[in-house]
């Protein structure tokens, strides 16, 4: 090989490295721009729940606040259906440019990927987890005339009176039906589940009669038990609600359930992590105001844990683990 061919050689490998070097500034570049610049437009918040019902209610008040603290509109997109299916893959197919954001639950995330087997996403793998909102957990009540008042009598009584019992949750593969099988389960009882539409729908039956026991969220069933309509016999999760901080949680009572329910933000995967960082910043100073603190503590929301992304992604895959164990045990899957 002569001079001339050695020369020629290494200019070129110069060219490449330089090319490359060029390439790696410029997305360095891009991905800074991109996380100064967000939000530089109306940024979309898919929701996997009906308009006017209770995530709804939790995701607009959310959506205003952030709006203010943005500077730009924060639009609530509501996509029901398919136990949150459609709108969590909306979100997985989006683009991951931090202007398409999931607004979402555990049911319709974790828990929908633990009972089905058919999904068009993974969660933990088409998702990117940005920050929690809240954890907390769901009410089981009873009607006044339900001869039980907490757990440990209310699992002796149905224990006591097999297949006389049933209990309602808001449909098959809910929070609550999970919870309950779970107990049944490691306690032998024998209650049987009556899946509803709607909560409304639930309440309206336990008023009239027609149903005695049901799982139902902690926001919506706060003025009943105030005012005396139905009586909570426990809360699930890790804490006590602030709107009624006499009712124990189920492990305090002696049937330990410790995962909560919660909400959370969710990027598409891809995303890059300057955006993400972005989005994870502006939520969080969003949670530390005290008029949305405050209103939260109304709806019986715990205040949120100010978890990292990343912190925050190994929630999603331990209760994962939780609830795909808890549908092996009882055999509950939705396809």
């Amino acid at each position: 090989m002569n001079f001339w061919t050695l020369c020629a050689g290494a200019a070129s490998a110069a060219s490449r490295y330089l090319a490359r070097g060029a390439w790696l500034v410029m997305a360095c570049m891009t991905s800074t721009v991109l996380a100064e610049t967000w939000p530089a437009r109306p940024v979309r918040l898919i929701l996997p729940s009906a308009g006017g019902s209770g995530p709804d209610t939790i995701a607009r008040i959310f959506a205003e606040r952030l709006s203010r603290s943005l500077k730009q509109p924060v639009v609530v997109d509501n996509r029901p259906g398919a136990n949150g299916v459609i709108g969590v893959d909306a979100v997985a197919k989006a683009t991951p440019d931090g202007y398409t954001l999931l607004f979402a639950s555990s049911s319709s995330t974790v828990i929908s990927q633990a009972l089905l087997s058919k999904l068009p996403f993974d969660v933990t793998r088409d998702l990117v987890p940005v920050a929690q909102i809240f954890a907390g957990g769901i009410h089981l009540v009873v009607t006044n005339d339900f001869p039980a008042h907490d757990l440990k009598s209310f699992v002796t009584l149905v224990k006591a009176n097999p297949g006389k019992y049933d209990y309602a949750t808001w449909g098959p593969g809910s929070t609550g039906q999970l919870i309950m099988e779970s107990l049944k389960g490691r306690n032998g009882l024998d209650i049987r589940h009556v899946p509803y539409k709607t909560i409304g729908q639930i309440y309206q039956d336990m008023q009239g009669g027609r149903i005695q026991v049901a799982f139902v969220d902690a926001t919506s069933s706060v003025p009943l038990i105030k005012n005396g309509k139905l009586r909570g016999i426990a809360i699930t999760g890790s804490h006590r609600g602030p709107a009624l901080p006499a009712l124990q949680t189920m492990t305090e009572q002696g049937y330990p359930f410790d995962t909560d329910a919660w909400y959370g933000v969710f990027a598409p995967k891809g995303t890059s992590q300057s955006v993400v960082s972005a989005v994870h910043r502006e939520v969080l100073a969003t949670l530390s105001a005290p008029e949305l603190r405050e209103r939260f503590l109304q709806l019986n929301l715990v205040d949120p844990p100010l978890k990292t992304p990343e912190q925050f992604a190994q929630t999603v895959r331990a209760d994962l683990l939780v609830w795909q164990n808890i549908a092996r045990v009882n055999q509950i899957h939705l396809d």
